[in-house]
């Protein structure tokens, strides 16, 4: 019998709690979204196994929760537009006893035509431009950080279904190697070298390898399914395939050079800064606001054969309305936009020391596995076989290491798979590639 053993059932159950977690973060961003046609028919799934790079590719064009924040984001920029317009001028025009012009030479026709315009002070518009631009800005980062998350959610559910494919492979795999001892062991005891108890156990055993590749092919299709709908697929595809390592690889870079990453990249963080120069231009708008707007408007009259011209200045008088109020409401939202950058520094330094931390501690336990227990756990399994097959230990003491094996092969699967977690959230953290 070949030395290679499949996971338990709980392999299985841990990846399934992993998606599931990440079913219900998907669940969050997409109960909005319309329902989609029923008379649309279902595209075909990719015709060659996918990449990580080719999965996140297609989500950034297919996914629908990013496609609809992109046009919430065109649509903030074109207040950028509106913001920039100048007031318009007014255009009046009157005439008095124009029925008649001749009846009543006391009282001749006469036509008016005035034209004003309101000239704001204060530089309005330029800091309605910088507030329309910094919101464009703050509103990009914001995008930036929803794909960010949506892109970690399918670097978890990649991760899942590699994880559920080695663990289908391993239950097969598995499942057919004891098959195979057991026709050894039935052979031994038709010629009456075991007795029936030791067979019929051996039998029993059968159950749980067929369980567990049953269950992993449940696993395998729910994790695809939900891999595909958060790439953006309409409807899901059985044919659908990727392709990667599970074994994860190493990280070189330090604590503080993840950090100075963070700093300079962290779409939230740009996006706290950009709030500052939100509320900045609010205060000068709301400055600029209290500043007094005259109006200037020309008129044109005709009185029977005489014509004139003339002109009027209005200038509001600010003595008890000088925006006061909203100066100290934008003094005080741009003080609280700083807090919110500070706090959004410190969250930076923070989640990176988290994300570091979990790899270190992902990748102490895979390492451990990859180097040790594994060959130590086979190796067991081998000279229990070879003894249990030669009568020097019990059934019971083989199963044991048959059990073994296959705890070690579990938690060695998932210490693998638990690093990548730890990278793809590292990646997060620093909104960088950590992954080489």
């Amino acid at each position: 019998m070949q030395n290679r053993r499949a996971p338990l059932v709980c392999v299985l159950s841990v990846a399934a709690a992993m998606l599931s977690a990440n079913a219900f973060m998907h669940a969050q961003t997409t109960s909005s979204l319309p329902s989609a046609p029923a008379a649309r028919v279902a595209p075909a799934g990719p015709t060659h196994p996918l990449t990580l790079e080719e999965v996140i590719s297609l989500t950034k064009a297919k996914n629908l929760n990013l496609l609809a924040a992109e046009q919430n984001l065109l649509s903030v920029k074109a207040q950028e537009v509106q913001a920039g317009v100048r007031a318009n001028p007014n255009l009046g025009l009157v005439g008095t006893d124009v029925s008649n012009p001749a009846s009543n030479p006391a009282s001749p026709y006469s036509y008016s035509v005035q034209v004003s315009r309101l000239f704001e002070r204060g530089e309005k518009r330029r800091w309605r431009l910088d507030s329309a631009r910094s919101t464009t800005d703050q509103t990009r980062d914001q995008y930036a950080l929803q794909e960010q998350q949506t892109i970690l959610s399918v670097k978890q559910a990649f991760t899942n279904m590699l994880l559920a494919k080695a663990a289908l492979k391993l239950a097969q795999d598995n499942l057919k190697d004891f098959r195979h001892e057991l026709d050894i062991n039935k052979t031994r005891y038709s010629a009456g070298d075991i007795g029936k108890l030791d067979y019929e156990r051996l039998d029993l055993q059968l159950s749980q390898f067929e369980s567990d590749e049953t269950s992993a092919e449940l696993n395998l299709k729910q994790s695809s399914y939900q891999l595909q709908t958060l790439i953006g697929f309409e409807r899901v595809a059985d044919n659908f395939d990727i392709a990667g390592e599970l074994m994860p690889p190493p990280v070189t870079s330090t604590l503080t050079d993840f950090e100075q990453k963070a700093l300079a990249a962290r779409p939230d963080y740009k996006a706290s800064q950009d709030a500052i120069r939100v509320a900045d231009a609010g205060v000068k708008l709301a400055y600029a606001n209290g500043t007094t707007d005259p109006t200037l408007e020309g008129e044109y009259d005709r009185v029977g054969t005489y014509n004139s011209a003339g002109f009027n200045l209005s200038i509001p008088l600010r003595i008890f309305d000088r925006n006061q109020g909203n100066k100290e409401t934008a003094k005080d939202v741009a003080q609280a936009s700083r807090f919110s950058e500070m706090a959004a520094r410190a969250q930076v330094y923070s989640d990176v020391a988290q994300a570091w931390a979990g790899y270190l501690g992902a990748k102490t336990m895979s390492d451990r596995f990859n180097g040790h227990y594994l060959d130590e756990a086979k190796d067991v399994l081998s000279i229990a076989q070879f003894a249990y097959e030669h009568g020097g230990i019990a059934l019971v003491d083989y199963l044991n290491a048959l059990q073994d094996d296959r705890t070690t092969t579990l938690n060695a699967l998932n210490s693998y798979a638990q690093t990548w977690m730890a990278i793809h959230q590292l990646s997060f953290a620093t909104a960088t590639e950590v992954a080489p």
